[in-house]
């Protein structure tokens, strides 16, 4: 039998970088597992919409589906708005809606890369606070997922690490710079904890402008690729096992 083919399902937004980067990052996906069919679906502002993919992958006569969110917090979107668009999916369509991509070490590591990309190195970390920037929930449950990554990566040997939003909750990123600030850090560098750029993520970098460091969002970082696949391998196992696969 035939892999399930790999949805890769985006928010979208109305700035072109945000679609740029996800494609960014599905084709890097794709170079890292070759013959693993990877589509790319949005749900809102940029085509191809997410039922227009499911109905053409319908027509085609495919039947396994994997649905890969592309969040890193289980906020609103995975928990009502991507099943509500995967209710509507064709009825021979099987689908396995996968779990979103945080928290993993992996994606730690590609929030250092983009620091020691932005100019830091590993001798920086003792003297140096982050900022883990992210675009913000009114769900509870996505703020203390963002909270507990910001602790667990201070043990890393980090000055200090704190968490910061851009909407819906706080602090705002230049609220958490200055707090490190006035703890001692010797540098302040803000860590966009977001996947492709787009209003929040400028919302951040303007938060930044007292930070030393700015780094890049986390886009179609290797790590990232490979967080996505090990979601999708998660997901497809219970899936082929309940066709018999």
């Amino acid at each position: 039998m035939r892999r399930p083919v790999l949805l890769v399902i985006a928010h979208g937004s109305r700035d072109p970088r945000h679609a740029a980067t996800v494609h960014d990052l599905v084709r890097r996906v794709r170079s890292l597992r070759p013959g693993l069919r990877v589509e790319t679906g949005f749900l809102d502002f940029t085509l191809p919409s997410v039922n227009g993919v499911l109905e053409s992958l319908d027509a085609e006569g495919v039947r396994d589906v994997v649905a890969l969110p592309l969040l890193l917090t289980r906020a609103f979107h995975a928990k009502s708005d991507i099943p509500a668009v995967l209710a509507q999916a064709p009825p021979r369509l099987r689908i396995r809606q996968a779990g979103v991509l945080g928290p993993s070490p992996l994606l730690l590591s590609a929030l250092e890369r983009r620091l020691y990309e932005a100019g830091l190195t590993p001798a920086d970390k003792s003297s140096t606070g982050v900022v883990l920037a992210s675009a913000g929930s009114s769900d509870p449950e996505a703020i203390a997922v963002i909270a507990e990554i910001a602790r667990e990566w201070r043990h890393t040997g980090w000055c200090a690490v704190r968490p910061a939003f851009a909407s819906a909750s706080l602090p705002r990123t230049e609220q958490a710079v200055r707090e490190l600030r006035a703890l001692g850090c010797a540098r302040v560098a803000v860590a966009p904890y977001v996947l492709a750029p787009g209003r929040l993520p400028d919302r951040i970098a303007l938060g930044a402008a007292e930070a030393e460091v700015l780094a890049d969002v986390l886009g179609p970082a290797p790590e990232v690729a490979r967080v996505l696949l090990q979601r999708y391998d998660e997901a497809r196992v219970p899936l082929l096992t309940a066709v018999g696969a």
